[in-house]
């Protein structure tokens, strides 16, 4: 291997003068160039950027995986650049066991029927598990780490080349005092009655020598002085883009996060309840779903009926979701013979009339309920005695119960 030793010696020659003047300074021997105000608040809002991200990013880690032992699996996997294998979620191993376990007690029995149906709802929680951790993971970690991973990694390279070229310019500044000093010193005009020409001669060569050094002292801090301005400015460029990287103009959401150019955190936390917002509206859908199936079936214990606490909105606080029960009654309007009779006799209030958007398909249980289609447009109306946890719905010359949950009222 071919070595510069003429390089390697000016190497550790740096090192060396950095190393004294850093030790210097820590012990009050040696004066250091201040940043000014602004460049340091940049500093202290890319240290707490980063240290915040670092906490947010482990904490959002352990919520979609509380198991410590498969974060570090996945860890590994990733650091070797292979790909994870898949891994059951705790909602599909319980659909699992409980559609074992309604096959060997029986699956024509009671229990055995609701393990099924309970079994099937729980894989389905499971699957929607599945997506939002997958979701979560494209739109809110990955980012968070190429920031951690990339951006940050160039800004604390370029700071620290900014220390370097601050202890070179406080080192030429002490050389430059120094060489100053020893000039003043020599220059000193001598007695001639009390001082020999031989010392007089060598005072003059001195005083030569020395203001050579401060002429040379003197270009070694112009130069450190262009090269320190010139890391301060790429330095502060960078501390500056740390806003851009919390908050940029409102997303859009038309684009994935993969094909954005720059993904800012604002953005990243957006996606993140959205795809929080879908995962818990899925589960409460299927939920909803499975507490219906299961009051269908005789002498099946669903609960009570009393309104418990409302579900999340996806969409709009000022919706019908404050009044909705977890247990929806299946109570009809009227006997079933007379059911879609009555219907069909019903008119519509002169007022009290209000458009709904309907949130997820409902298929019809029978004949007095009307069908519906996620994110069309209904018309919705009370009557006096009827069920608050459902609605008379029509659209155009059809007309059934809808139950409330699956709408969002708009006026």
């Amino acid at each position: 291997m071919d070595f510069n030793m003429k390089k390697l010696a000016s190497d550790a020659g740096i090192f060396f003068t950095r190393a004294v003047q850093f030790t210097e300074e820590k012990f009050g021997q040696a004066e250091k160039t201040e940043l000014d105000a602004h460049f340091e608040n940049l500093l202290a809002r890319a240290d707490s950027t980063k240290n915040w991200t670092e906490k947010i990013l482990r904490q959002t880690e352990v919520l979609l995986q509380p198991n410590p032992s498969a974060r570090v699996e996945e860890f590994l996997y990733e650091k070797l650049d292979r790909k994870v294998p898949s891994r059951v979620t705790n909602g599909e191993l319980l659909a699992q066991y409980m559609a074992d376990a309604a096959s060997e007690l029986g699956p024509t029995t009671p229990y055995g029927k609701t393990l099924i149906k309970v079994a099937e709802a729980e894989k389905q929680l499971g699957a929607a598990e599945r997506d939002f951790i997958h979701t979560a993971s494209i739109s809110f970690l990955t980012p968070l780490r190429n920031f951690l991973e990339g951006d940050w990694k160039t800004i604390s390279k370029e700071r620290r080349l900014l220390q370097n070229r601050r202890l070179d310019l406080d080192a030429c500044k002490a050389r430059l005092k120094k060489a100053k000093a020893a000039e003043a010193k020599a220059t000193t005009v001598p007695d001639f009655q009390e001082t020999r020409p031989r010392n007089y001669i060598l005072s003059a060569s001195a005083s030569a020598l020395w203001n050579d050094e401060v002429d040379k002292a003197e270009q070694e801090l112009r130069v450190a002085q262009t090269e320190f301005d010139r890391q301060a400015e790429v330095t502060r460029l960078l501390l500056e883009g740390i806003s851009s990287t919390h908050v940029s103009p409102p997303p859009t959401f038309t684009e994935p996060l993969a094909s954005s150019p720059q993904v800012n955190h604002l953005r990243c936390l957006h996606e993140f309840v959205k795809s929080q917002t879908t995962y818990y509206a899925q589960c409460y859908r299927h939920m909803l779903d499975l507490q219906k199936q299961l009051g269908r079936f005789p002498g099946t214990f669903v609960g009570t009926t009393e309104p418990a606490s409302p579900p999340l909105s996806s969409t709009s606080p000022t919706t019908a979701a404050a009044t909705m029960p977890v247990v929806p009654s299946v109570a009809s309007l009227a006997p079933p013979g007379e059911a879609s009779l009555c219907l069909e006799e019903v008119a519509p209030p002169a007022s009290g009339t209000r458009k709904a958007r309907v949130l997820y398909d409902y298929e019809a249980a029978d004949s007095s309920e009307l069908a519906l289609l996620a994110d069309e447009l209904i018309t919705v109306y009370s009557l006096p005695g009827m069920d608050p946890d459902w609605l008379i719905g029509e659209r155009g010359n059809k007309k059934g119960k809808v139950p409330v949950t699956y709408l969002e009222l708009l006026s």
